[in-house]
């Protein structure tokens, strides 16, 4: 058996090679290298698909992150809420930009943001919550979005592992995740469920001053060409890029429907293994499988994760070590942060190969190599 990788994007541009190659070549032979015609196409094409107004292209998610909080006028040491379980940027934005990330615990169940404990955490110097729909399932955003009306806060919605995800709300309505905060952002990172072949990223408001704002800061601040009204920065979503992007929307619900059906197979496999606890679905989120993320209990994790990788499968720890233990945020802490879930949850997490392209016999020798190694370690 060859390695299976966790995504399988080879395959995936084999599908599309025709028109991704012609529509590059066409690309170099214009030259509009920046902010060509396929970027404002995208930009349309994403704002249509998620029924959302503006759609302001950037480098990568993590500059979105950033280019939200810029947007918002923050002073140094306002607060900023977000989870303690989560990619480094969600929290690495906040301080990049001389605030103050405030952690807060995520749920056993879900791995997103422990709403219950969120309002604890809220100080006069709250200004905004960035909250993270973690391996393609969503937050409670009924109840986020109560809360940010009460005490006056933004919400930035990171949902860089959950586009194409929708949310139904208390009254039976539909959105996708990334448009119900104040600002949506997102990573267009090769491996994500809409990947480009190298870095991008964007955001999502329904607020035209927003969007203007966003606009501008992506842009060096220009309000028009040599004329700058704010200080920003230089990120842009290349048209190389912008050309993957638009080809592969069309196929984004396929994309998603082919993770949830190779979820399914994991799910029906592993759900009766006493040592797998396999992943929680809320019923007021789809869940489009950025990710497959098991908990692997009685500290087994690292075992099967070594297993796997001497069987030439790939598995992956999102993530080894909570934000607050980091040692880049150990300076911004005044106190030392223990958080139950988040520490029980780095100890337990591995995540599968999943992605667009299911090979039924890759996923036959996964599933048979995990039980193996339970009926093994169990004597």
């Amino acid at each position: 058996m060859e390695q299976i990788p966790m995504v399988d994007l080879k395959n995936q541009y084999q599908k599309i090679k025709p028109i991704i190659d012609q529509e590059m070549l066409s690309c170099l032979e214009r030259t509009d290298f920046i902010n060509g015609s396929a970027v404002k196409t995208f930009c349309n094409d994403l704002a249509n698909y998620l029924k959302v107004q503006h759609v302001i292209p950037c480098a990568n998610g993590t500059d979105a992150l950033q280019l939200a909080l810029m947007a918002l006028n923050l002073l140094p040491g306002d607060e900023v809420i977000c989870p303690s379980f989560s990619f480094f940027a969600s929290a690495e934005a906040i301080a990049l930009l001389n605030l103050k990330a405030v952690f807060v615990d995520v749920s056993y169940t879900d791995f997103n943001i422990c709403v219950s404990e969120i309002e604890s955490k809220i100080t006069s110097k709250t200004k905004a919550m960035i909250v993270v729909h973690l391996y393609g399932q969503g937050c409670n955003m009924d109840a986020i979005m109560a809360m940010a009306e009460k005490h006056h806060l933004t919400v930035i919605e990171d949902n860089a592992q959950s586009l194409g995800a929708i949310y139904t709300n208390n009254q039976g309505e539909s959105k996708f995740y990334g448009t119900i905060g104040h600002i949506g952002c997102t990573s267009f990172f090769p491996s994500k469920n809409l990947g480009c072949y190298g870095d991008g990223g964007a955001l999502f408001t329904n607020d035209a001053t927003l969007a203007q704002i966003l606009n501008s800061l992506a842009n060096h601040g220009q309000s028009e060409r040599y004329y700058h009204k704010l200080i920003g920065c230089n990120s842009r979503l290349d048209t190389l890029q912008a050309i993957v992007l638009k080809t592969k929307l069309p196929l984004l619900n396929d994309y998603i429907k082919s993770r949830q059906s190779m979820a399914h197979i994991y799910n029906e496999a592993l759900k009766d293994v006493p040592e797998i606890e396999i992943p929680f679905q809320n019923s007021f989120s789809s869940h489009v499988y950025h990710q497959y993320t098991l908990k692997i209990k009685n500290g087994k994790r690292d075992a099967l994760h070594k297993f796997l990788t001497e069987h030439g499968i790939s598995s992956a720890i999102y993530y080894p070590v909570a934000l607050y233990n980091q040692e880049a945020f150990k300076p911004f802490l005044n106190s030392k942060i223990s958080l139950p879930n988040t520490e029980q949850l780095c100890q337990q997490v591995l995540s599968l190969p999943i992605h667009s392209e299911p090979n039924m016999q890759h996923l036959q020798y996964i599933v048979d190599h995990i039980k193996k190694f339970f009926k093994v370690t169990n004597g």
